[in-house]
């Protein structure tokens, strides 16, 4: 039960954080998303993106926080510091 839980948190930070990249392509740039998420592979700022999209984490944190599910919570944490570790592998190589 304590696994469903982190893994339905982890999924939660995960999809947060790509909806947050999405929203965060759509406002801030004029070319398709595909070709956004190419460029920023090409140019070396994907992790800007990643970044920008983690932002966006907070939003189920906080909620499942205040709602005292707690493994939930650690789910998205996990998930948060898995895009830092990402972030971390891209600028290092």
């Amino acid at each position: 039960m304590i696994k469903k839980e982190i893994l339905l948190g982890f999924v939660t930070g995960i999809a947060a954080n790509l909806v947050g990249m999405l929203i965060y392509i759509l406002i801030f740039s004029d070319l398709p998303i595909w070709e956004t998420l190419q460029e920023s592979m090409r140019g070396g700022f994907i992790g800007t993106l990643i970044t920008a999209g983690a932002i966006l984490n907070f939003l189920p944190f906080f909620y499942f926080i205040k709602k005292e599910y707690t493994y939930r919570a650690r789910g998205v944490l996990m998930a948060s510091i898995l895009a830092a570790l990402v972030i971390a592998v891209i600028k290092l190589s």
